[in-house]
């Protein structure tokens, strides 16, 4: 297949694109094309702007993984709008050039995160949970997944990845999180009662694949684990990973006096299932936190 990727040179997109690189041709949209040749080589094509793309035509499918980091600053209105953009602004000219196709992209596949469904305490639930956007990661994801569905026709199927915390030792939430085990500091977040769901970069690879090579998949995934863990057994995990200490614990009211609104990413509670990949025939490689934690340690 010939594959349009956006986001190419993040955590996800640089795994994808090593997976996929053999067997397609790929072309990398990014603001440093030099960046993309120096990563992948010259086998995969850079643009820097999408303008420079008159339709789509020539692209069987489009893995949109753009957007502005979400939990790197603080959320002030200036980077709420930056995350926004980022996300709505490049998903919505995708949309314009699938509709400027006369042979448009088979596949949309865009992404989201289960920031989707909001503070859940401890109920499980799956893509079938319908939820008001009520604080602003549930409004960033809500208008995200509006404006990529706008994408399906008879012609294009759209899927949607609502991402977990992405395990991997490249880079991403967990590299951020091992400095304070590492120094023999770590722990949880709070009472660590809240659950977080993750997934193992393989998998989230493995999921995109499954839903780029599936002709009658459509719709929100959950890209997590089977098994969502609370924090106290995540960051167990870690720790014992890593051979550190856990013994300590990180109180709520600094999380909120460091992170501001953003806390919810790491204060909300989410026991997000994986039911649509599932029932597809999706088989997670790592299905439990520990065996997935020691997998890249």
């Amino acid at each position: 297949m010939n594959i349009l990727i956006t986001g190419g040179t993040g955590l996800i997109g640089k795994a994808l694109v090593a997976k996929l690189q053999p067997q397609h041709q790929l072309t990398v949209l990014s603001r440093d094309k030099e960046k993309v040749t120096k990563i992948f080589g010259d086998s995969v094509a850079a643009i820097e702007r999408l303008d420079d793309l008159p339709h789509l035509n020539d692209f069987d499918a489009v893995i949109n993984l753009a957007g502005e980091p979400i939990a790197d600053k603080r959320w002030s209105e200036q980077q709420k709008g930056i995350i926004c953009t980022s996300r709505w602004g490049l998903t919505e000219k995708l949309v314009e050039k699938i509709h400027a196709s006369s042979t448009p992209p088979h596949t949309f596949i865009s992404g989201s995160a289960v920031g989707y469904y909001g503070d859940q305490q401890d109920h499980p639930f799956d893509e079938t949970l319908v939820v008001q956007a009520d604080d602003f990661a549930q409004h960033v994801c809500h208008q995200w997944e509006k404006i990529a569905l706008k994408g399906a026709s008879q012609h294009t199927r759209v899927c949607l990845l609502r991402t977990g915390v992405v395990l991997s030792a490249e880079g991403g939430a967990l590299k951020r999180m091992m400095l304070p085990y590492q120094l023999g500091l770590g722990g949880p977040i709070g009472k660590g009662q809240q659950y977080m769901p993750w997934i193992h970069i393989d998998d989230m690879v493995a999921a995109i694949i499954h839903l780029l090579d599936s002709p009658a998949l459509q719709g929100p995934f959950n890209c997590t684990a089977p098994e969502p863990v609370t924090n106290k057994r995540f960051s167990q995990a870690l720790a014992s990973a890593l051979k550190r200490p856990h013994l300590f614990f990180v109180p709520t009211v600094a999380i909120k006096a460091m992170m501001g609104e953003a806390s919810h990413l790491l204060l909300d509670s989410q026991r997000a299932l994986p039911h649509a990949l599932e029932d597809s025939g999706f088989k997670f490689q790592h299905p439990k936190v520990e065996e997935a934690m020691a997998s890249l340690f």
